[in-house]
């Protein structure tokens, strides 16, 4: 099969390619290999055998011509960062899904299947239970609860406490802007394939790690973060109280569900999780690495947040389950690799104070009333 891997040379785009390549089929990847992800240009992990394009997925006339030669896309190609860069994501990551179908129905192109990147940020807060009232979707957190160092969401309705629950691909309530663009790029994606008989499917990934996930981010990950601190011979910083629940899925657990929706029918006209299973508090996930590090300075709290920032999520897995698919990784796997991984990068020693300052300046990261917690 010719298929066109948007972002190929990308942390989830080029363990996916190496994949489809190891299995015979014909792969040609389309990607800007710009900084911050890229930051010394064409990485040296791009996958041997694949037609590489360097382009921006905008690109009409580019993306134009390399559909015309292809049977399925993986769209993986997208603006990824923690910074209030509003227009960007949406131009990037909606626009582009846009074009892919423009071109798609304009031209008449048989495409076997569309397999669009989503991520677990459409879900924003997810699902939560209140003993009084039921289900729940809350809100962003006000900035002023997060000054005062209150952590925890209360029910809408009553104020009162909340369990929060495995998240279903039913909810979408995305409440920053990277979140926003991709739930609209799954909806766009999702009704135009149906109308057009384009074969599609949206994967809503949650926190995916393994070796090339991107270092020179201002954001990119607490696997990230924390493991270039301990590589360094520094304790992290946990935002709020280190209590935040999240799940971790490995790379290549991602990539096995990749290579599923490639062929099973089931999968058409759905969006599924792609997740771990477990959920984990951040302060875990921060002793998960730093025993793999060999380090005995435990993560700090320090009374900094991001503004903005979800409290907890972590996704239901069942649909894609359902569909013989299940994480076979641990977080500690995860880590093992990337931390093996990590210390072939060039470039780390400015990684850190740079994307903090980023964020600080940004007004991103903020410090509670007072500079610390009550």
């Amino acid at each position: 099969m010719r298929i066109l891997v948007t972002g190929g040379a990308g942390f989830i785009g080029s363990h996916t390619c190496d994949a489809l390549v190891a299995r015979g089929h014909e792969v040609t990847v389309l990607d800007a290999v710009t900084p911050p992800v890229h930051r010394q240009g064409r990485p040296m992990y791009v996958t041997p055998g694949v037609d590489l394009y360097i382009g921006d997925v905008r690109n009409r006339d580019l993306l134009a011509n390399l559909l015309r030669r292809t049977d399925a896309v993986y769209h993986f190609a997208a603006y990824q960062d923690y910074l209030p860069d509003f227009a960007r994501f949406t131009d990037v990551n909606v626009t582009s899904v846009a074009m892919l179908y423009e071109i798609a129905v304009a031209e008449r192109l048989d495409l076997m299947r569309v397999v669009i990147a989503s991520s677990q940020a459409a879900a924003g807060e997810g699902l939560y239970w209140c003993p009084e009232h039921g289900e729940q979707l809350p809100a962003m957190r006000p900035d002023a609860a997060l000054q005062a160092a209150r952590w925890e969401i209360g029910c809408p309705t009553c104020d009162g406490p909340m369990t929060v629950r495995r998240t279903p691909e039913r909810v979408a309530n995305p409440q920053n802007a990277y979140g926003m663009s991709k739930h609209a790029a799954e909806v766009l994606a999702l009704n135009l394939g149906r109308r057009y008989d384009i074969p599609t499917t949206a994967l809503r990934y949650s926190i995916v790690q393994g070796p090339r996930q991107s270092v020179y981010n201002a954001y990119s990950g607490a696997c990230r973060i924390f493991s270039l601190h301990y590589l360094r011979g520094s304790a992290p910083t946990l935002y709020e109280d280190g209590q935040s629940l999240r799940d971790y899925v490995n790379i290549h657990d991602v990539v096995d569900a990749n290579l599923l929706v490639l062929d099973d029918d089931r999968a058409v006209g759905r969006v599924f999780n792609v997740g771990g299973g477990v959920a984990y508090t951040t302060e875990e996930l921060a002793d998960i690495i730093r025993r793999q590090f060999g380090s005995d300075q435990r993560a700090r709290v320090t009374g900094e947040y991001r503004f903005g920032d979800t409290r907890h999520i972590f996704s239901d897995i069942d649909a894609l389950k359902q569909l013989g698919w299940r994480p076979q990784r641990t977080p500690e796997d995860s880590v093992a690799e990337y931390a093996a991984w990590l210390p072939s990068m060039p470039d780390l020693d400015d990684v850190l104070a740079r994307s903090q300052a980023t964020m600080r300046s940004l007004g991103v990261v903020r410090t509670v009333a007072g500079g610390r917690l009550p």
